[in-house]
């Protein structure tokens, strides 16, 4: 979705509302296909049962740190690259979220008046 340029007015709130929720959307996207491939990873490669394969995948991708230990050195190896992933991740997902709402801050920080008074 294209944003508007700075010498441009600043759009309406219901077209911002509108503009919010689907940059929330991709956002709730990613944050789902995460959750999805590291439940999957971790069930299989790590031999843990499902719900704990998506506590694993969530305190990883929120940064709070591993639940479980990791036994086999797939495991370990997944974990790690998880892991890895999981900080650009949250990084990525975090500045998607976020993008409209400080683009409308800075937007009107900048709006140039179109009144010729002084």
């Amino acid at each position: 979705m294209k944003l508007e340029h700075r010498k441009q007015q600043i759009i309406p709130l219901p077209k911002f509302l509108k503009r919010l929720g689907h940059y929330s959307l991709f956002a709730v996207g990613l944050i789902s296909i995460s959750l999805l491939f590291g439940t999957i990873g971790y069930h299989y490669l790590c031999a843990i049962s499902w719900i704990d394969a998506f506590h694993m995948t969530s305190m990883i991708l929120t940064g709070m740190g591993p639940v479980s230990e990791m036994k086999t050195t797939e495991a370990k190896i997944f974990s790690s690259f998880f892991a890895l992933y999981s900080g650009v991740a949250f990084l990525s997902i975090t500045a998607v979220f976020f993008t409209p709402i400080i683009h409308r801050l800075l937007h009107i920080l900048h709006v140039e008046d179109t009144d010729d008074e002084i």
